[in-house]
């Protein structure tokens, strides 16, 4: 069996003195993705060491900001930390560690909720991001992209679908490009393909008690290929303990890593 983690952690420092790295081991995961990790190279210190596990990070240029990790008890056979263009690299956005043919991906898509600029700069992003799925459905390649997708596809998505018809993370394009994703380009949403049941969230906002109230959104995903779909064995949000906004989405596929590696190397 293989356990998959995500978890968007809004600042790994602030995370891990919520607890985060005392929790993590114990959750028997062999490969946790970590999103907005908001620390450079040179601030990466002994405290963020996972006992057992080996650590990759990309990071943002600026100072405080997005970056993104992967801890993993396997050793992977190679590391891609850019895309290829100035917003996913310069803002750390993206990490894929392949083990044999399987590629697990920790992904930060950008949020448009700032504002106009980066609304559109998080529409370009998802246009160039398409292009490298569809060239990812022609390399031959299985694939669990994990991460932060800021998109709530459906209406049960989120507590509150009809207000915010209009606002980054449920716009119209937004929806439309996830169909894309988990449609023509045929990738699967892991998590629904154990739980359809409503009122299932990854993010809720620090106002109003929402995480309280289950006034929450699903924007965190482990995004599969097709040929994955019958590896899925279970899934589940973790609401408690909490170290961010966003929860810890654990899944389970049944899969082996060192299978994977070894037939590589054969």
């Amino acid at each position: 069996m293989l356990r998959i983690i995500t978890l968007n952690v809004n600042g790994l420092r602030s995370a891990t003195q919520k607890g985060l790295l005392d929790w993590l081991p114990k959750q028997r995961a062999d490969i946790i993705c970590l999103q907005e990790i908001r620390i450079q190279a040179n601030q990466l210190e002994s405290q963020f060491d996972l006992a057992g596990y080996d650590a990759y990070f990309t990071h943002a240029e600026k100072k405080g900001y997005s970056g993104v990790a992967i801890y993993t008890r396997h050793k992977p056979d190679h590391c891609i930390m850019q895309l290829g263009w100035t917003v996913a690299d310069r803002e750390g956005r993206y990490l894929q560690l392949d083990f044999g043919n399987l590629s697990i991906v920790s992904l930060y898509l950008p949020s448009g909720t700032s504002g106009d600029v980066r609304q559109q700069c998080k529409f370009e992003f998802l246009n160039r991001y398409q292009k490298i799925l569809e060239h990812q459905l022609q390399d031959g390649r299985d694939y669990i992209i994990c991460g932060d997708w800021n998109i709530a596809h459906h209406a049960i998505d989120l507590r509150n679908w009809k207000a915010n018809q209009k606002n980054s993370g449920f716009l119209p394009e937004e929806r439309a490009w996830l169909d894309t994703v988990l449609g023509p380009l045929g990738y699967v949403d892991a998590f629904r393909l154990v739980e359809s049941g409503s009122d299932h969230y990854t993010w809720w906002s620090h106002r109003g008690q929402a995480r309280h109230k289950n006034v929450g959104w699903r924007i965190d995903y482990q995004m599969i290929s097709q040929t994955l779909r019958n590896k899925v064995l279970d899934a589940a949000i973790y609401k408690e303990p909490f170290f961010s906004d966003h929860a810890p989405l654990v899944i389970d596929y049944a899969l082996n890593l060192d299978t994977h590696l070894q037939e590589n190397h054969d």
